[in-house]
């Protein structure tokens, strides 16, 4: 059975692991269809998904007009601009076939300029507020990416009161003491404003070598077979055990990490040295510099 915590101040319990449903951006129909028949039967009751993910929204929409009530909905808008954000607010509303999304989400704000510009006067922000007073969505998130990411959430919170904020963290990331000097620092403000955090990325090896065939749809080299899977995700899992893991961006990653998370025992989180172990063997690269 995979976990589950309160996300945040929402009133949801979610199941530590939500779907990222960018798995979901260039399948079929009937590939869809057989995952979320998969996140039924390990129980996964959170759907994290974006305007920006392809067919994802389209994919999700035929089985959600029937399951609609059995699981929290999130997406994302990247627009930064109040009537572009409001249009993609509502085009979400029909790709998904519902009347209510549970969490709108500013999405990859990363840069000053962007985080003005959505944040400010007739940004993207006005249009999630104006849709949640609409009963159109419920909650509003912001995500991150880079090494920006704690301090970019860290400088919303103080603009606005966010319910979730979305961003990386694997083992990789945590070896470099300023990113994790900011993410300690956010996720202490998160615990006192009991702001939901999603975590994105836990499973990544490595940048895609360039000119390598890529073999799954993530933006990163994941790690793919059952005790590197188990390694990362129970480290994730076990290091912030009031964070949320969203799942690696493929269908074909898609069991090992709920596997993963269904064997979590918080008894049992991998070390430093058997981390340091899968690092070494599985040649990881970080992302960032």
């Amino acid at each position: 059975m995979i976990p589950s915590l309160p996300f945040g101040r929402t009133g949801h319990v979610s199941t530590r692991v939500l779907f990222g449903a960018a798995a979901l951006g260039g399948v079929t129909q009937e590939e869809a269809d057989r995952t979320m028949d998969l996140l039924v039967r390990y129980g996964i009751n959170h759907i994290d998904t974006a305007a920006s993910y392809g067919d994802s929204e389209l994919r999700l929409g035929p089985w959600l007009e029937k399951n609609r009530s059995k699981v929290f909905l999130a997406t994302k808008t990247g627009d930064r601009k109040y009537a572009e954000a409001k249009a993609s607010i509502r085009r979400s509303l029909e790709r998904m076939r519902t009347n209510q999304i549970d969490l709108i989400q500013l999405h990859a704000v990363i840069e000053d300029e962007e985080w003005e510009t959505a944040l400010g006067p007739g940004g993207a922000l006005e249009a999630a507020v104006e849709a949640r007073e609409e009963g159109l969505v419920r909650f509003i998130g912001i995500t991150s990416h880079s090494l920006r990411a704690p301090m970019m959430h860290k400088k919303s919170l103080e603009r606005f009161p966010f319910d979730s904020v979305l961003l990386p963290y694997n083992y990789m990331l945590a070896q470099n003491p300023e990113y994790m000097a900011d993410f300690n620092a956010l996720m202490q403000i998160c615990r006192e404003q009991n702001v939901a955090v999603q975590l994105i990325k836990t499973n990544q090896r490595r940048k895609w070598d360039e000119g390598r065939q890529r073999f799954a749809s993530t933006w990163y080299e994941p790690f793919t077979d059952q005790e590197s899977v188990n390694k990362a995700v129970w480290w994730a899992l076990g290091t912030q055990p009031h964070a949320f893991l969203n799942s690696s961006g493929d269908i074909h990653v898609l069991p090992a990490f709920l596997e993963a998370a269904a064997n979590f025992d918080p008894q049992r989180i991998p070390t430093t040295e058997e981390m340091e172990t899968l690092m070494r063997e599985k040649e990881t690269v970080p992302l960032w510099p």
